[in-house]
């Protein structure tokens, strides 16, 4: 609460006492004894509030202070305390000042020595009570990225209770208030408190109250110091402006402690980002010394590098030969003195520890340099460039192998390859779900586009990372980058029944130099996406010749007379026609519980013209052979008894799915394929029946033509088909026959198009004799038009008699036939 007087007088004289405050740096705090409190606010009326208990108030205690007594101002995140030493500061504000009308000069200055307090006065009014924010509520939600004007246009307020301040959050209906939710004004977290405590202290700031009186660079960055030191980061030898490279606090450089932390801090030391580059990793953030806005969501996470690449030699770095202890590790994994000195590896020394350097050079010049210790650990230098190693040993290569780490690519020049260069910064733990990002953006492997020259004669690349998923995933990565079409990759070995080996070295020390340049020499083409080779299937076509695959001849129908003529294969599609009335769909119900009773598969149905009480009533007939009713056409024959009746309700819920739209509108034939899917998934159908093509629904765009419509519905089907090893059969009906004198229609007849008979894989017609002059009305006539598969049935007819009592088909003699 602020009030400013409105005499002239009365405002020098605060002025006065004010300047005397700057003088003797004595904290500042609004109270009773300077301003009424008995005056009640001008920005919100008395009706806002529900009851006198909630009355909130933008001040701090009204108890009078002691001259003697500091309070701690939390301005943007820096504290205010008296000091002793501090000589009284000179004016901020222009003298320009002095020249304009006593009135406005006064309260200028006054609005500038109260804005470094952190009270803004611009729409206080004088001579009458001002309700404002507490300056250290509103740096706590600074710190927050919550600025002044959204605190203002939701009416954030704060409540005394007894010597504690606390957070209000006004809750509004239709400008009423409704509600209040109270926060510990001074409780660093994200939750939510009750009614504060009044035996809790305010706490003392975090950070030392002294860098008030340091200057605001240093400041800040002190300040900024403390908050990441908070999270772990370290920055007491970092520079600023520049890239430091630290290890990460979250991984904590994983198990080779690499320092993989990448930090930024702004010149002025006032913000920081960081980013660790280890893939597994990848934490990042963005912080800043005091918050006085909203940051750019775009800078969040980025680290803003200026980028300097050093120049580095032998002697800058302080590198030397390898010790005696070093070149037996190497001897240990098979690497000779030879391929250590041609390959210019070194040691430094960091105190009594002694590093592995791996120089990488480039024309002749080194350009980084990659160290690892005794317990793999790895570091490379700071501000150089990412190349791969042995960048020199591949220029004008038509063969290039890549591997994922330098003593890989020292184990393959012991198996006489040279042509062979490392990657700088090991495996991803995953493939990227993203596209390539462009050559600027792609920071993670930079190492390829800075040597993209090399790559561009090079015609054969052999992808020789680890056999990991990570080793995997960065072998697409480089696939994706360098192009899959003139990539190879290859095959570890096998350590044991279960295991292969991990790398280039892990065989070298294992199996020698000829098993690794056998295993570099067998490399297979990268593979692409929809491009194969028969040889990614000799083991598919070894079973099926061996007949270990299952259902290679395909599965009886259950009749003698069919077994040359059509077997059931899973993963095809059979087409089925026939004139109305002929039986077509009583047909394939008799085949499914043949199919069942001979081999147990499942079956999904899409029966659209049946009710689901007649279709389990043909079913359970022909399954239990027997009727069910007792009469009409089941009078002179033993009905099923209810005990039947139970058993073949069972075995209708173990063997069928049913699909059916519940509503009055048509399936189409993705949701029918998409059902299915379900199906075969969670109950393992392996048969889906759709019966019949003219009660789907075949809307299409009116550009496409029917044909084509039946086309790509055909293609579905099949799709499906092969991808879930279902076998489906689809019930067409013969378009009208006009001239029909009673002769079995063909293939070509179905109505829509030829695509019925060309896509599909069998085409059966079923055809029932009418005429009892011509032979038995009950005799059934099943004509295969189609076979696509000459292993599995032939074109032919053959004859069934057809029990009309019970639904079930049946072989019958040749006399019977002629």
């Amino acid at each position: 609460m602020l009030r400013l007087p409105s005499h002239n007088q009365r405002l020098h004289l605060l002025l006065r006492n004010l300047s005397s405050f700057a003088s003797k740096t004595t904290i500042f705090k609004t109270s009773k004894h300077f301003i009424p409190s008995h005056l009640l606010p001008q920005t919100l009326s008395p009706e806002h509030f529900s009851t006198p208990s909630k009355r909130l108030l933008p001040s701090l205690s009204s108890k009078p202070i002691p001259k003697n007594r500091s309070f701690w101002l939390r301005t943007n995140g820096f504290s205010s305390l008296t000091s002793p030493s501090v000589s009284s500061p000179s004016p901020a504000y222009s003298q320009d000042l002095e020249d304009q009308p006593s009135d406005t000069s006064s309260l200028q200055i006054l609005k500038h020595k109260l804005k470094q307090l952190g009270i803004d006065i611009t729409e206080c009014v004088t001579g009458r009570e001002n309700h404002l924010m507490c300056p250290s509520i509103t740096s706590n939600f600074a710190e927050r990225m919550i600025s002044a004007e959204t605190l203002k246009r939701n009416a954030i307020m704060h409540k005394k209770s007894r010597d504690k301040i606390v957070i209000a959050f006004t809750y509004w209906r239709k400008g009423e208030l409704v509600s209040c939710k109270y926060r510990d004004a001074n409780k660093r977290t994200n939750g939510f408190c009750s009614l504060p405590s009044p035996s809790v202290s305010s706490p003392s700031p975090a950070y030392s109250q002294d860098l008030e009186d340091q200057p605001s660079d240093t400041r800040s960055l002190q300040i900024l110091n403390h908050k990441l030191k908070q999270l772990g980061i370290d920055i007491t030898e970092c520079v600023a402006g520049r890239e430091n490279r630290l290890k990460c606090p979250s991984c904590n450089g994983g198990e080779s402690g690499e320092l993989s932390l990448s930090l930024f801090i702004s010149l002025d030391g006032y913000s920081a980002s960081w980013l660790c580059f280890r893939a597994k990793c990848g934490w990042k953030g963005y912080t800043k010394a005091a918050a006085d806005g909203k940051p750019s969501i775009e800078n969040l996470g980025r680290v803003n590098k200026v980028k300097v690449t050093r120049q580095i030699t032998v002697e800058s770095l302080q590198l030397e030969p390898l010790c005696n202890q070093l070149t037996a590790y190497f001897a240990e994994r098979m690497i000779s003195s030879e391929t250590l000195k041609r390959n210019a590896i070194m040691q430094k020394r960091s105190g009594d520890e002694i590093a592995i350097a791996f120089t990488y050079w480039r024309n002749g010049e080194l350009v980084n340099c990659k160290y690892r210790d005794i317990v793999k650990r790895f570091w490379q230098e700071k501000d150089t460039e990412k190349i791969l190693y042995g960048l020199d040993d591949i220029e004008d290569a038509s063969d290039i192998i890549i591997v994922e780490g330098e003593m890989d690519k020292l184990a393959m020049e012991e198996a006489g390859f040279r042509n062979c260069v490392s990657v700088p910064d090991g495996a991803p733990p995953s493939v990227s779900k993203k596209e390539v990002p462009a050559e600027e953006q792609d920071t993670k492997y930079q190492y390829l586009w800075n040597c993209k020259e090399y790559f561009k004669k090079a015609s054969r690349i052999i992808l020789a990372t680890d056999g990991d998923l990570p080793g995997q995933a960065l072998a697409e990565e480089l696939a994706r980058r360098l192009g899959r079409e003139r990539c190879w990759r290859v095959k570890w070995p096998k350590k044991n029944d279960v295991d292969h080996f991990k790398d280039a070295n892990e065989v070298l020390m294992y199996l020698g130099p000829s098993v690794l340049k056998d295993v570099i020499d067998n490399a297979e083409l990268y593979p692409i996406r929809g491009l194969f080779n028969f040889s990614s299937f000799f083991d598919e076509i070894d079973q099926y010749y061996h007949r270990t695959l299952g259902y290679e001849f395909g599965v009886s129908t259950g009749w003698r007379a069919l077994d040359d003529l059509y077997n059931v294969v899973p993963g095809e599609l059979t087409i089925v026609t026939g004139v109305p009335n002929s039986g077509k769909s009583e047909w394939i119900d008799a085949l499914l519980c043949n199919l069942n009773e001979g081999v147990g598969w499942k079956f999904a149905l899409c029966s659209m013209e049946n009710k689901v009480r007649d279709h389990a009533r043909k079913l359970l007939e022909k399954s239990i052979k027997k009727p069910f009713f007792g009469v009409g056409y089941g009078s002179n024959v033993e009905r099923m008894s209810v005990e039947e009746l139970e058993k073949g309700k069972k075995w209708l819920s173990d063997t069928f799915q049913l699909i059916r739209c519940e509503n009055d509108s048509l399936p189409s034939i993705q949701w029918v394929l998409e059902l299915a899917r379900a199906a075969v998934l969670r109950h393992g159908v392996q048969g889906l029946v759709i019966d019949p093509y003219n009660e789907l629904d075949h809307q299409r765009p009116v550009s496409q033509t029917e044909t084509e419509y039946v086309s790509q519905m055909l293609t579905k089907i099949k799709r499906f088909a092969q991808h879930h090893s279902c076998h489906v059969w689809f019930v067409a009906h013969p378009r009208q026959l006009h001239h029909w004198i009673g002769a079995p229609p063909n293939l070509y007849d179905i109505s829509g198009s030829a695509h019925f008979i060309n896509k599909c894989d069998n085409g059966i017609v079923i055809h029932r004799n009418r005429d009892p002059d011509a032979g038995p009305v009950d005799l059934v006539q099943v004509c295969v038009r189609k076979v696509r598969n000459k292993v599995v049935g032939n074109i032919g007819d053959a004859f069934l008699s057809y029990d009309r009592v019970t639904g079930v088909y049946n072989d019958i003699d040749e006399s019977q036939k002629k």
